[in-house]
């Protein structure tokens, strides 16, 4: 077949989601609503844990650093979705393609990693709280999230050039909602077998390595917890590591699946439901997971709302 990435001013076709769905409009008004909660909740909880001084701490530290990433991750997907639709066109072009890739790429692999550093943190807090404050210090709490973004970074910038660089047909349709290595493969004109058993390299070093490291640490965090003489601290734990634990099981469960189990066990219409679950779906629901019943961000809300409602009026 002849090549037709010669030049950037090829595009492709997105045909995701929308395409393959009988009532396009709901899908988009969904979205749209999971965006609009996504945005607006990580950026309040990002404002609460900025004002608050109650909330200066390594646990809340790295929760800011997750809706950052939520909220990024989020952005790079739903405005272009809904701008195509608008539109009636899921066109990308080359280098939007690719920086998409990038992007997804960095903030994904940025999260995955800081996931694993927060069940450390929960580790360190339950196991050793003497000397918890020791442990994680800010100077440890800045370079965990430097590290999670240059790994990420590192990995997204050899995987975009890569396969940026694979010569492809001159079909030009993918079939996903955005640009992601697993459904740009399916276009390129070459053997690529050595390549995906990178991407699968990939996953398990990425996705595998921190969630054994996640669960290696809530095991030893769940045995020091039913060891608790105090009941009030035993539920206070077992709230903060329940809910630590759902936010890994929605961005893991639909990552893994996405990118270590092999393309010959899943569709292209699982992988446009996956990709929105841990794109735009996820990022909502995180800051509300690990907010709505906590006593700490509650109280900082009712005090940014007493602080607002009574504030002189001009």
């Amino acid at each position: 077949m002849e090549l037709w990435n010669t030049t950037l001013e090829n595009g492709f076709f997105l045909v995701g989601i929308l395409q393959d769905s009988k009532y396009p409009g709901m899908v988009c008004t969904t979205i749209t609503f999971f965006y609009l909660v996504a945005v607006i909740s990580n950026g309040l909880l990002l404002l609460l844990i900025a004002m608050d001084k109650r909330l200066h701490v390594p646990m809340y530290f790295l929760l800011s650093q997750l809706s950052l990433m939520d909220l990024l991750l989020t952005t790079v997907i739903s405005p272009q979705i809904l701008v195509d639709y608008l539109r009636g066109q899921s066109t990308i072009s080359f280098s939007g393609c690719a920086v998409q890739m990038f992007l997804i790429l960095i903030i994904g692999g940025a999260e995955d990693i800081l996931l694993a550093f927060m069940s450390y943190d929960r580790y360190v807090a339950i196991r050793h709280p003497l000397q918890y404050m020791v442990f994680m210090r800010p100077k440890v709490c800045w370079s965990m999230v430097a590290t999670c973004w240059l790994l990420s970074f590192m990995n997204g910038l050899v995987h975009t050039i890569y396969t940026m660089h694979l010569p492809f047909c001159r079909t030009r349709e993918i079939n996903h909602l955005m640009c992601e290595i697993p459904p740009l493969l399916k276009l390129a004109c070459t053997d690529t077998s050595k390549y995906q058993f990178m991407v699968y390299t990939m996953g398990v070093t990425l996705l595998l390595f921190p969630l054994s490291v996640i669960l290696a640490s809530y095991t030893l965090v769940l045995t020091a917890v039913f060891h608790m003489p105090s009941k009030q601290g035993r539920e206070k734990a077992l709230f903060t590591c329940s809910s630590h634990l759902t936010v890994v099981g929605l961005f893991y469960g639909p990552a893994v699946f996405m990118y270590v189990l092999p393309s010959a066990y899943h569709s292209s219409q699982q992988d446009n439901i996956l990709s929105m679950f841990y794109t735009i779906i996820t990022p909502s629901l995180n800051p509300l997971i690990y907010s709505l019943r906590n006593k700490d961000v509650l109280g900082a809300l009712k005090k940014l709302v007493r602080k607002v409602t009574l504030a002189p009026k001009l």
